[in-house]
């Protein structure tokens, strides 16, 4: 599949950005690309998406910065969405990486990298503060 990583520089610790994207409650601040809001639901977050009612489900906490999340649609569709938050300098950066899954046209990957690059600004504006 083509893939496409996406990375912003976060002036604040990887420890302080990983404890806010980490916690899923914190997803409709910054990421208004996939979530409007979100509640908990047994072992996964039910998140009202543009394309309706998704689950997320993201790895157990960690001490690597490891943010990887598994997104399920109403059709049954997984699709995994690796993240992390790496040491550099004094901050942090912070890299997602797309696939273009089967039957994703050219246009819509690039709608999608552009709505995370949207979302990571947006979630370097509120760690920055």
């Amino acid at each position: 599949m083509k893939s496409r990583t996406v990375s912003v520089f976060v002036k604040c610790p990887p420890s302080d950005v990983y404890g806010f994207v980490v916690d899923p409650r914190n997803l409709p601040q910054w990421a208004t690309g996939l979530c409007r809001s979100i509640r908990p639901s047994d072992d996964a977050w039910v998140v009202e998406s543009p394309l309706g009612e998704v689950r997320l489900r993201f790895v157990a906490p960690n001490a690597f910065g490891v943010l990887d999340h598994t997104v399920t649609f109403a059709s049954g569709q997984e699709v995994l969405n690796p993240m992390r938050v790496v040491p550099n300098g004094d901050g942090s950066e912070v890299l997602f990486t797309l696939f273009q899954s089967d039957g994703m046209s050219d246009l819509q990957f690039v709608e999608d990298v552009a709505m995370v690059e949207r979302d990571l600004r947006k979630l370097k504006e509120i760690l920055e503060g």
